[in-house]
C-alpha cells in the first residue's frame, strides 16, 4: 500500500501535476464558454468541470480521459432550457439523464456507439459545429443580448427575430470587442498551425483569455470608444455556491417533457462519451483500454450530481483528453488535479474570471465549431460515396431544421435503408443453364441469409418456369433464417404441382408451423 502511494505521488509530481495544470488552463475558458453557448448560468459550466474532474475521474476506469461540459451538447441543452421554461426543471432532466446512464452501464450497454454509423455521428457533430458558430458570431461582434440566438436555427430568419435583432445591432457593435475577437482568432489559428513550436508552450485558450483581459484593461486608455460594457464581460458571483440553483422535483412525475429531455441528454452524452473514450484510448502510448460500462456508470454518477448542484451535463471530452495526453499525463490524477484547480479558482479568485471578455470565449468556441464542421470533412465524406454522404448531409439538414434527436434518427434510418438494400443484393445469387432443352436454375445462398429477403426469394421461386429443374444450394451458408427455410419448405408442394424437379443441397428441412 505504501509503495502504491509512493508510486502515485512520484507520478503525480513528475507528470500528472503539470498535465492537470495544462488541462485546467484549457478547461476553464471552455467551461465558461460552453455554459454561455448553452444559455445556462456561467457558474454551471465551472461546477460541471469540477464534478467531471474530481468525481468522475475517481469512479472512471479511464487513465487519460477528462470529463466536463461538452460543446456537443450545447444545442440540446439550450433547447431543453428554453423548452422547459425554468432552469430548475432542466436540472431535473439532468438528474434523469445521469440515472439513465447508470442504468445503461449496469445493463452493459457500453457497446452502444458501435450501432451508430460513422456518417451519422460525423453529421451530428458537423451540425453542432454550424449551430455553435452561428450562436457565437453576434457575441464575437459585441452583441450582448442573449435572446438573439435562443430559437431554432431556421427561426432566426423569421421576420420578427431577424429584423428586430438587427435593428438594434449597430448599438451593440463594439470596436473593442471586434479587435479582441480578431486577435484571439489569430492566436488560436497560429497555435494550431505551430502546435509543436518552441514558443507555443502555454495552452492557446489561456493565451486568448489573458490577451482579452489585458486588451480590456488597456484599450480604454488609448481610445475611449473601445471600452467594453459590463454586459460584454463574464459575470460570476463572488460566492458561486451561494447562488447555486437546485432542481425542482415537483415536475418529476407531472411533466413528460422533463423525462424526454433527460433520456435524450443521457443517450447523447453516453454516445459522445463512448466515442471520446475510443479516441483517447488510441492516443494512450501504453495501450490501456477503458472499461466502457464502468465509464457509463461513472458519467451517470457525475450527471446526477450535476443536476443536484445546478450544473449542466458532462461527457468525456476529446479536447480535454487530447490536451491531457499532450501534456504527458500518466494516470487519472491529472484529471482529478484539473478539477481541484477549477474548484480553487472559483472559490478564491472569481474577480479574475470576471475580467474575461465574452469575445475571448466566443473566439474559442468559433474555432471549436469550425473544427467540428470544417470543409475538409464534407469533401472526405463525399469521396466515400453516396451511401456515406446522404446519411451525413441529411443528418445535418434535419438537425438544423428540427432538432438533434430527429436529425440523428433520420440519418440512422437512411443508413439502415442502405444496409437493407445491400442485404437484398447479397443474400443469394441466381444462375441459369440448359441441358437437353430443360432449363436449370440454381439459387445459391450466401453465408448469411436473413428474413429481409423473404419477398425477393418468393418472387425468385415463383419465376421458375414449369417443367424445369431448380437447385437451392446452401453449401456456403453459415446461417439461414427460419423464415427462409419455411418458404423453401412451403415451395415443395408448389414445385410438384408445376412439375419442377427440386433439389436441396445442404439446406436444412424444417416443418411448417400451422396457424389457426
Amino acid at each position: 500500500m505504501r509503495r502504491a502511494i509512493k508510486y502515485y505521488r512520484i507520478i503525480w509530481l513528475k507528470h500528472d501535476l503539470r498535465a492537470g495544470l495544462a488541462v485546467f488552463l484549457v478547461a476553464l475558458p471552455l467551461c465558461l464558454g460552453i455554459a454561455l453557448a448553452s444559455g445556462a448560468p456561467l457558474y454551471a459550466g465551472v461546477v460541471s468541470g469540477i464534478i467531471g474532474g474530481i468525481i468522475v475521474s475517481v469512479f472512471s476506469g479511464s487513465n487519460l480521459a477528462v470529463s466536463g461540459p461538452a460543446a456537443g451538447l450545447t444545442t440540446v441543452v439550450a433547447a431543453s432550457i428554453v423548452g422547459l421554461g425554468d432552469y430548475r426543471y432542466f436540472l431535473v432532466a439532468v438528474v434523469i439523464a445521469g440515472a439513465f446512464q447508470i442504468l445503461l452501464g449496469l445493463l452493459r450497454m457500453g457497446s452502444l456507439s458501435n450501432y451508430f454509423p460513422s456518417s451519422v455521428i460525423k453529421g451530428m457533430l458537423a451540425a453542432i459545429g454550424i449551430i455553435l458558430i452561428s450562436k457565437q458570431i453576434p457575441i464575437a461582434l459585441g452583441y450582448d443580448q442573449p435572446n438573439f440566438w435562443t430559437s431554432g436555427f431556421l427561426q432566426l430568419f423569421y421576420q420578427d427575430n431577424f429584423l428586430l435583432s438587427f435593428q438594434n445591432f449597430n448599438h451593440s457593435l463594439g470596436r473593442g470587442t471586434i479587435i479582441i475577437t480578431l486577435f484571439s482568432l489569430g492566436i488560436l489559428i497560429l497555435s494550431s498551425r505551430y502546435k509543436h513550436h518552441a514558443w507555443n508552450v502555454l495552452p492557446a485558450p489561456l493565451l486568448v483569455v489573458t490577451f482579452g483581459i489585458i486588451a480590456d484593461l488597456l484599450l480604454p486608455h488609448s481610445v475611449g470608444t473601445f471600452v467594453l460594457k459590463d454586459t460584454q464581460l463574464v459575470s460570476i458571483p463572488n460566492n458561486v455556491f451561494k447562488d447555486i440553483v437546485f432542481p425542482d422535483f415537483s415536475v418529476f412525475f407531472s411533466n413528460s417533457q422533463v423525462w424526454l429531455d433527460g433520456i435524450t441528454i443521457g443517450l447523447l452524452a453516453s454516445l459522445e462519451t463512448l466515442l471520446c473514450i475510443e479516441a483517447i484510448d488510441k492516443l494512450d502510448r501504453r495501450n490501456r483500454i477503458t472499461p466502457v460500462n464502468r465509464e457509463l456508470w461513472a458519467q451517470g454518477i457525475g450527471n446526477v450530481l450535476c443536476g443536484l448542484f445546478g450544473a449542466i451535463p458532462i461527457t468525456a471530452v476529446v479536447v480535454r483528453g487530447a490536451a491531457n495526453v499532450d501534456a504527458g499525463a500518466k494516470t487519472w490524477l491529472s484529471s482529478f488535479t484539473h478539477g481541484l484547480l477549477l474548484l480553487l479558482s472559483v472559490a478564491m479568485i472569481p474577480f479574475v474570471l470576471n475580467l474575461i471578455p465574452y469575445a475571448s470565449l466566443a473566439a474559442i468556441l468559433l474555432v471549436t465549431g469550425y473544427n467540428l464542421t470544417r470543409p475538409r470533412l464534407y469533401i472526405q465524406i463525399w469521396k466515400l460515396g453516396w451511401k456515406q454522404f446522404i446519411p451525413f448531409i441529411l443528418t445535418i439538414v434535419f438537425i438544423l431544421v428540427s432538432d438533434l434527436l430527429i436529425g440523428v434518427s433520420i440519418g440512422l434510418l437512411v443508413s439502415i435503408y442502405f444496409i437493407v438494400q445491400d442485404n437484398f443484393r447479397v443474400d443469394f445469387q441466381i444462375s441459369k443453364s440448359y441441358m437437353k432443352d430443360k432449363e436449370i436454375r440454381v439459387i445459391k445462398l450466401n453465408a448469411t441469409v436473413n428474413f429481409l429477403n423473404k419477398v425477393k426469394l418468393r418472387k425468385a421461386l415463383d419465376d421458375v418456369p414449369r417443367n424445369s429443374r431448380l437447385i437451392i444450394d446452401g453449401s456456403d451458408s453459415e446461417f439461414v433464417d427460419y423464415d427462409i427455410l419455411e418458404i423453401i419448405a412451403e415451395y415443395k408442394q408448389k414445385a410438384r404441382d408445376r412439375n419442377i424437379e427440386l433439389e436441396l443441397r445442404n439446406v436444412k428441412e424444417v416443418s411448417i408451423l400451422e396457424s389457426h
